[in-house]
């Protein structure tokens, strides 16, 4: 979406992934010497590049971008780093059911009342999603009109960082040869590649079940090159609109966790721009709070309009999941996404079960209302979307407080 000369680009997850870069890291997680919290900002700064979102785009596109040009990166969250809610697979479902303000998830309901969590945290949904890793299919890529070599050279930049085989044990193992019994073939066996039948994929927990996200991708940067801002909340993008036929992106309005007021605006350069990289839910709010979207929806809520977008905003919708629940009498090894079925009927089939679902016997911190089957995370509740007021969730915990600790093992 281009606005004047400097433009406003939205980019999804894998786009952000389509540079590859051709030297060495200089620095490596979690020491990065150019990441610094909001409140030591200056009042005004200038760089060519600013990024507002430091996800899965965010954060491969600053890397690479600072090879050349200086790059501001903010982030509303904080640092994925020397937190074991995000570190530990056996954690896993205790960030998504952290409500504190401080948590790496921020849950949210939609507008038909299923609850889910968006991330608030530098690394972005990486930070505490199940950790499965694929590549696009080949048609996807073809469709999207990218260059499929330059692509595949960009899987291999983010997989030498970040993508693991893991290990399979026998609960994975049971799902993967019971999907190639019912027909989901062929087995592909490991494989990084997006195939049909049933395969074993990539993780971004290593050996020893450590996460490692997006926010790693930046020892790929140039230290000189970039500024990583943390809990950095954007406002508002700023543009030069008199004498211009079409909107000029020409800063950004930033708050620290103090509330101080920021300004980072574009060098001059016809290249320099802004990039929207906040999310599927971040980049068109954004937008909208900067006056772009549909005129009459900016108007009723008092903000000017900068350029009448119809589009922006609409359309959102999330894929529907069904969940089994299989109840074990001894323990199941704690994985996550391993084993996926790829049918042709566009459905996807996959699994992850062990005690990191119930939450307990966790290495650090203590359980967090049981982990996934929680009330409060909703995605695998019991409580039915619409019914899920304070009060039932309550309820519900108090209900799960008095199961057998059997209930709660197994998988799905």
């Amino acid at each position: 979406m281009g606005f004047g000369c400097r433009r406003v680009t939205i980019f999804s997850a894998f786009a952000g992934i389509l540079f590859f870069l051709h030297y060495c890291s200089a620095e490596k997680a979690p020491n990065y010497t150019f990441m610094h919290e909001a409140t030591s900002a200056p009042a005004t700064s200038y760089y060519d590049y600013i990024i507002v979102g430091g996800g899965t785009a965010g954060c491969p596109l600053a890397a690479t971008l600072s090879k050349n040009y200086s790059v501001l990166l903010l982030e509303r969250g904080g640092s994925p780093y020397n937190n074991p809610n995000i570190t530990y697979l056996t954690a896993f479902g205790n960030a998504l059911s952290d409500l504190s303000p401080s948590s790496p998830a921020q849950r949210f309901i939609s507008t038909d009342g299923v609850i889910n969590s968006r991330a608030k945290v530098l690394g972005g949904g990486s930070c505490i999603n199940a950790g499965f890793y694929t590549r696009a299919a080949a048609d996807y890529v073809g469709n999207a009109g990218w260059d499929s070599q330059l692509v595949n050279e960009s899987y291999k930049w983010v997989e030498r960082v970040v993508a693991f085989k893991p290990v399979v044990g026998p609960w994975q193992s049971a799902v993967r040869d019971g999907l190639v019994e019912v027909g989901v073939v062929p087995n592909n066996g490991f494989t990084y590649e997006h195939l049909y039948g049933t395969k074993v994929g990539g993780s971004i927990f290593d050996s020893e079940g450590r996460r490692h996200t997006a926010a790693d991708l930046l020892q790929y940067a140039n230290p000189r090159g970039i500024t990583v801002l943390l809990h950095a909340t954007v406002h508002k993008i700023l543009f030069r609109i008199k004498g211009k036929s079409r909107p000029l992106a020409r800063g950004v309005i930033f708050r620290d966790a103090l509330g101080a007021k920021h300004k980072a605006y574009l060098n001059r350069g016809a290249k320099n721009e802004i990039i929207v990289s906040a999310g599927a839910l971040g980049s068109p709010q954004m937008l909208m709070l900067s006056g772009l979207g549909p005129a009459a929806h900016l108007r009723a809520h008092n903000i000017t309009v900068v350029m009448d977008q119809p589009m922006v905003g609409q359309g959102m919708s999330d894929n529907p999941m069904n969940a089994i629940f299989i109840p074990s009498p001894v323990d199941v090894e704690a994985s996550l996404i391993q084993v996926v079925g790829i049918t042709q009927f566009g459905s996807y089939i996959e699994a992850a079960g062990g005690q990191n679902f119930a939450g307990q016997d966790l290495p650090l911190p203590p359980a967090i209302g049981f982990g996934m089957f929680s009330p409060k995370i909703g995605q695998l509740s019991t409580v039915p979307p619409k019914e899920r007021t304070q009060e039932a969730i309550d309820r519900a915990v108090k209900v799960m407080n008095s199961l057998k600790q059997t209930a709660i093992k197994g998988g799905s």
